[in-house]
């Protein structure tokens, strides 16, 4: 390892070190490339110059159409938020299921699938759901740790499920990757991958992980029946065909939002920036049939903004550590690290996967997606046999594990800002536990058996 590649291991340190000590993390992508670069140019390593391409990579994130997409998504699910359709689907779903051992339990999931669908923002739909669900179990009986944990990682499902922000991140990233990978071998005219075969690759894995969670509150009703007891009969709730028009009512809209954002994309009618659209109108009809808009764009629109300036400030860091990096030789070096690995591509995945999870105890997914993802795919997807389709949902799903596990899971910090005070820190961090088992042996199930990221993919776009 020669003394620049040395610099690029610091650089990396560095950053870890400065987001551990809870620093910004655009200003410390961005502090330490610089700090870096100079270091390097004043040592010979590098030239400074470099950077000179900084304007226009940033000048290409923001011409970026997929990019795009991000804030009209954020905008869709901040507007959903707070126009309260969740309240009215829990409501309904829990006189569905309530008089049923464990039903409560298994509205959450339902209704958090249909919130993730709808909202792709994990934050939101973790402090809807726990302002909402939360006080409703513990009244009825639920054991606190079964509470928090269902809470918790029904609203993860939002990392998974498209449009999931994480995805189309991914699907920049990976995408710019793989051509790059492909060039660097000889293949002038490069295969893509884009954000919509992100999106149809995690539609099976993510109704798998629900499939999950319901099987393992099933067994929760039948081991320890205690902790899920059925809701009493409520003699003044609507039931038969007065239930039936409910649910019809308060379930039909999102459904219909959720297939006209969702199918447009995977059959190929619209672009993911112009399916965005399509789910921000109609975020837009929703909260005016329900509420009415008075009083509500203000917030909606500064919120989508906070977080858009957020993510694209992190780009940008993220932008410039990659040119340091690869300046001072550690792309090179990531590459033969990786090939070097014994068992090969499976070998380096491995290695990648395992990395990504660790990082997760201090870092979040925004974080290893901007500071990761660019480092290792390159060099993983130069490896024969690896689907950057697959690749991505590995990542998306690891991800998803390292935004609950503890113990610095962002959901696990959202989940306590708004529970009750009948539900402690530990009740949660508990809580959490079988649910990342779920999710690590999800993992492990979509390791063996890559068909089912890839299978619709290909069954929709022929790849």
């Amino acid at each position: 390892m020669g003394v620049s590649e040395i610099f690029a291991v610091l650089m990396v340190a560095a950053v870890i070190l400065a987001l551990m000590a809870g620093y910004p993390v655009a200003l410390t992508l961005a502090g330490v490339s610089l700090a870096f670069a100079l270091m390097g140019d004043a040592l010979g390593l590098m030239s400074f110059g470099i950077l000179g391409a900084l304007p226009q990579r940033m000048f290409g994130i923001m011409t970026n159409e997929t990019l795009l997409a991000i804030p009209v998504f954020i905008f869709m699910g901040v507007m959903l938020e707070r126009s309260r359709v969740a309240e009215e689907l829990l409501e309904t779903m829990g006189r569905l299921f309530g008089t049923l051992r464990g039903g409560l339990g298994f509205s959450v999931v339902i209704v958090g699938t249909l919130l993730a669908a709808a909202k792709g923002v994990v934050g939101a739909t973790t402090v809807t759901m726990g302002l909402i669900v939360l006080p409703s179990m513990l009244r009825f009986g639920y054991d606190p740790r079964l509470a928090a944990g269902t809470v918790a990682a029904t609203a993860t499902l939002a990392q998974i499920f498209p449009p999931a922000t994480v995805l189309v991140l991914l699907g920049d990233q990976l995408g710019n990757a793989y051509q790059a990978a492909q060039l660097s071998q000889g293949i002038f005219a490069p295969r893509s991958v884009n954000v919509g075969d992100l999106f149809a690759g995690a539609l099976v894995p993510g109704f798998a992980l629900v499939a999950l969670y319901l099987l393992f509150l099933v067994a929760v009703t039948i081991v320890w029946p205690q902790a899920a007891p059925a809701m009493p009969p409520d003699p003044n709730a609507p039931r038969g065909l007065k239930l039936a028009r409910r649910l019809a009512q308060v379930l039909v809209a999102p459904i219909v939002l959720i297939f006209a954002v969702l199918g447009s994309i995977l059959f190929g009618v619209a672009t993911p920036t112009e399916a965005a659209s399509i789910g921000a109108v109609g975020a837009l009809l929703l909260a005016a049939r329900r509420s009415g808009l008075r009083g509500l764009m203000r917030p909606v629109v500064e919120k989508t903004t906070q977080i858009t300036a957020m993510i694209f400030l992190i780009l940008i860091g993220a932008t410039l550590f990659s040119l340091v990096f690869r300046a001072l030789g550690g792309d090179d070096m990531v590459h033969r690290a990786l090939t070097n690995l014994p068992g090969g591509a499976a070998g380096a995945v491995l290695a990648v996967m395992l990395a990504m999870f660790l990082l997760g105890f201090v870092m979040d997914a925004f974080e290893i997606i901007f500071v990761v993802v660019p480092i290792v795919a390159p060099a993983l997807l130069k490896m024969p046999g690896i689907d950057p389709v697959w690749l991505g949902i590995m990542m998306a799903v690891n991800l998803q594990t390292s935004y609950m596990h503890p113990p610095l899971g962002p959901t696990l910090f959202f989940l306590r800002s708004v529970a009750p005070p009948e539900i402690t820190t530990r009740h949660i961090y508990v809580g959490i536990i079988p649910f990342v088992l779920i999710q690590l042996f999800a993992l492990v199930v979509l390791w063996f058996v890559p068909g089912l990221a890839t299978a619709l993919p290909h069954a929709l776009y022929g790849r």
